[in-house]
């Protein structure tokens, strides 16, 4: 009797065992998934919190462009580190990117700071996590790009492209969040709406240039990819 209780013990405790090996697993596998963390900021072609009729106004006629720009402050990808690297993406579309089905065009641009080594990874990263925000990548170049986070003020400048972006006052966009119409082309925490000051992008790689300022076209956040 002793003996057959010994086995059930020895059963329980090697079960127990394997649980715990394997909750250990999936807890270091979700671990090592966010790999890659930082401030990311978002202008759009078209305001993100406003009135229904202003919404209806543009939902058609704009809202086809973005620039997106990442400000890596942790982590690494494919075992390089790329803490630092600032990346900046242009993404035109035909249709609103709200549209799922939108065909779009992206071109990346990578801080020249960062090592060959390191436009690679954080290439690879961004294809594997974002490829349906970006669409067809058909430019990858290297430039300088400035990315000063002060608070919840955001100012990204490359040569061709720059984003001036402000908190709205009162955090309206959380006191009113049904008059939020869009989601912002990558997953965030904490995510707000920002006022746009002024953004611009003055190339012809994708789409045409343009430029918007004084409305409530931006997003910000935490990524972590």
């Amino acid at each position: 009797m002793q003996s057959e209780v010994m086995k059930v013990r020895k059963g329980f405790i090697a079960a127990l065992t394997m649980i715990v090996a394997v909750s250990a697993l999936v807890f270091s596998s979700q671990a090592e998934s966010i790999s890659l963390r930082g401030d990311y900021v978002e202008v759009r072609t078209a305001s993100v919190f406003a009135g229904a009729c202003h919404y209806n106004g543009e939902v058609v006629t704009t809202g086809r462009d973005a620039l997106m720009a990442w400000n890596v402050t942790s982590g690494k990808w494919q075992g390089v580190d790329l803490t630092g690297v600032r990346v900046m993406a242009i993404v035109s579309a035909d249709a609103n990117l709200s549209e799922s089905n939108a065909a779009r065009q992206s071109e990346i641009i990578i801080d020249s700071q960062a090592s060959r080594t390191q436009a690679l990874a954080m290439m690879n990263a961004l294809k594997e996590r974002y490829a349906a925000s970006l669409g067809k990548i058909v430019e990858v170049r290297t430039a300088p790009i400035s990315f000063e986070r002060t608070g919840r003020t955001y100012a990204v400048v490359t040569n061709e492209a720059a984003i001036n972006v402000e908190a709205m006052p009162n955090d309206l966009c959380c006191k009113m969040p049904n008059l939020v119409w869009y989601s912002p082309l990558v997953g965030l925490e904490n995510r707000k709406v920002g006022y746009t000051s002024k953004a611009l992008y003055s190339g012809k790689t994708v789409g045409e240039p343009w430029s918007r300022s004084g409305e409530n076209s931006a997003f910000y956040g935490t990524f972590s990819l």
